[in-house]
């Protein structure tokens, strides 16, 4: 059985009335209430418990409560007189638990004997109003900044009403082995409180205070530590206290979605470290089999002719549809222009833009429950008509995710397409990733998105610079490398990724990168058929010549072709760009020897070479 899922109010923007309805609109089974939210609130604590009664959540913990233990002379007295008078009100809130934080006071006095003797009095103050009091290990605390310390202290306390809080973010931050979880009794942990965050190198206060995430949208191993937790026998909630300035600014709706996803996916992951029975089928594997256009009538004839100078022939034509396939090695692209259903519902909304992609998994259907249990909705022939006879889930900027069976590809060619009979290049051209923009209060939704469905992994994020502003640049790929995406955002209004946004009203798939082994020679074959390259200034081949010590001949034939060259001490990345179809999407093509990366130290080149083009007729502004 799945456990509780909570989150604490603080994590979500607006009023404390705002906060709890979205967490109840979520399907939280519960929230922490923040005592600075509580404060902050016109409701008294009775009005609050029936609003919770009223919206189908419980108050799972009251929190924080600081600096108690180990509190020389008459503030020791205060420390005690304050614990009563949360009791109190707790009483009227109607919750059981309470979170008290390791003493962050200078006052406070480290005599491991006098912090026992606070707890077991405090304990004894607990039981007389039915009160479980759960002790955490702050990451910053004066004499207690370790889970092992807090746990000992526990331990020697002895008490019925008194257990430890595990926070996520505490233990991991500080690199605690999460291994060290399994001395601790199941029915010893008072709560557990989830979060993720972005390795970063600062202060832990700091960090701590302003970005923290959920599960999934960061780099701390928060699964392996809830399976530690899980392996005790701990029975209790899992719930989410997040800090982040961002997340102060955006809609607790979403904020609140994305956290109960964030519980479905980490639970998940935690009992398949555990090999234990999950809700939910696994992360299947996955490779991208087409991306489809949407255009109109008008447009197809540039597309037609961009797609032809890319090197790719129209293989086949549908029946009954302005739709036709194209291809080239064993990527296929599908022009959509439809003068009815979901192609030209999203053109109308969008512009000339991608607005599907079709991946093979194993078993669709199992996919689109594994969608289910995450709240990812799959979308059907009313909320998109005219679409494949595939499952189909919402994706990035309202486009289609369609999932097609392992096998089931062919059929579809063959079923939906009349074959032209015109040869194709069958060399070994590949999709290497899809590349996509998003608004920046969807950035991190959207990372979660592809990692808990599609298990996709995180690389490091890259910071971009646009001439009008800071990009961020995070890739994201599964296991075997066969499907990549990069999800970029930026809070500058006037880059690159934000006038994509506006344009599309919404984000979207901005580019397509195609690989293959040999880019000087695919450089050639476009050139002979006048492909719209992106020009590359001189400065750039020059300044690369010298970086990495590359012969006269060879820096020639880059600059003669445009195109970008990196190296990581592993392999080299070559890159090459198209000019924008309508300002709305381009192509990159890519040559991979052993590089792992996304070529991020070229990317402020290529935007710097885009900008010069933002008010041409064809740029990709």
């Amino acid at each position: 059985m799945s456990l509780q899922f909570g989150i604490a109010t603080v994590s979500l923007s607006g009023t404390l009335e705002e906060k709890l309805r979205a967490a109840s609109a979520a399907g939280f089974d519960g929230v922490e209430i923040f005592e600075n939210d509580l404060i902050a609130s016109p409701l008294r604590p009775r009005d609050v418990r029936a609003m919770l009664d009223d919206l189908g959540l419980t108050c799972m913990l009251y929190q924080p409560f600081r600096d108690f233990e180990g509190m020389p002379g008459a503030m020791r007295q205060r420390a005690f007189d304050r614990a009563k008078a949360k009791f109190d009100l707790m009483g009227e809130l109607g919750t059981r638990h309470i979170l008290l934080c390791s003493n962050c006071s200078p006052h406070a006095l480290g005599e491991r004997n006098r912090i026992v003797a606070d707890f077991q009095q405090l304990g004894d103050l607990a039981a007389s109003h039915d009160i479980i009091v759960g002790y955490e290990a702050l990451a910053w605390g004066r004499h207690v900044f370790d889970h092992r310390d807090a746990w000992a202290i526990v331990e020697a306390v002895d008490h019925p009403h008194v257990g430890i809080i595990l926070d996520s973010f505490h233990s991991l931050s500080r690199g605690i082995p999460s291994d060290s979880i399994r001395a601790i009794p199941g029915d010893k942990i008072a709560f557990v409180q989830l979060a993720d965050a972005p390795k970063l190198d600062m202060d832990l206060l700091y960090w701590s205070r302003h970005f923290r995430n959920f599960p999934g949208q960061g780099g701390l191993p928060v699964e392996a530590y809830v399976a530690e937790i899980l392996a005790t026998g701990y029975t209790g909630p899992l719930s989410l206290e997040i800090f982040n300035d961002r997340f102060r600014g955006w809609s607790a709706d979403l904020i609140a979605a994305d956290g109960l996803r964030s519980l479905c996916h980490v639970e998940d992951a935690a009992l398949r470290l555990l090999d234990r029975p999950t809700a939910a089928p696994p992360p299947p594997h996955v490779r991208p089999e087409f991306v489809e256009f949407a255009v109109s009538d008008a447009d197809v004839p540039a597309l037609e002719a961009m797609f032809g100078s890319l090197g790719f022939t129209r293989t086949g034509i549908h029946p009954a549809k302005a739709v036709s396939r194209w291809q080239a090695g064993s990527v296929n692209l599908v022009i959509n222009a439809e003068r009815h259903g979901f192609g030209h519902d999203f053109r109308l909304a969008h512009g000339p833009s991608i607005c599907a992609v079709g991946l093979v998994v194993p078993d669709r259907d199992a996919v689109a429950a594994r969608a289910a249990h995450l709240g990812i909705r799959t979308v059907d022939d009313s909320d998109a008509p005219g679409n494949l006879a595939f499952p189909a889930l919402r994706g990035i900027g309202g486009s289609l995710v369609y999932l097609i069976g392992e096998g089931e590809a062919a059929a579809m060619w063959d079923g939906e397409f009349t074959p032209t009979g015109a040869p194709y290049d069958a060399s070994p051209l590949a999709i290497d990733h899809l590349a996509a923009v998003v608004r920046i209060e969807e950035y991190l939704s959207w990372q979660l998105y592809w990692r808990s469905l599609f298990g996709l992994q995180q690389s490091f994020q890259a910071d971009v610079i646009d001439p009008s502003g800071l990009v961020l640049s995070q890739p994201l790929q599964s296991p075997d490398g066969a499907l990549r995406v990069t999800l970029n955002a930026s809070e500058a209004l006037g880059t690159l990724s934000s006038r994509f946004v506006e344009h599309n009203l919404g984000g979207g798939y901005q580019h397509i990168a195609l690989s293959t082994p040999d880019l000087l020679a695919t450089a050639g074959h476009m050139a002979g058929k006048d492909a719209d390259i992106l020009p590359i200034p001189p400065n750039y081949h020059e300044d690369i010549a010298a970086r990495f010590g590359l012969d006269d001949q060879r820096i020639a034939a880059l600059a003669q072709a445009n195109i970008l060259y990196d190296a990581d001490g592993v392999g080299e990345y070559l890159q090459l760009y198209s000019r924008a179809f309508r300002k709305r999407f381009f192509f990159e093509f890519v040559e991979r020897d052993h590089y792992q990366g996304y070529g991020a130290p070229n990317a402020s080149i290529r935007l710097a070479s885009q900008e010069r083009y933002k008010n041409a007729a064809n740029d990709p502004e």
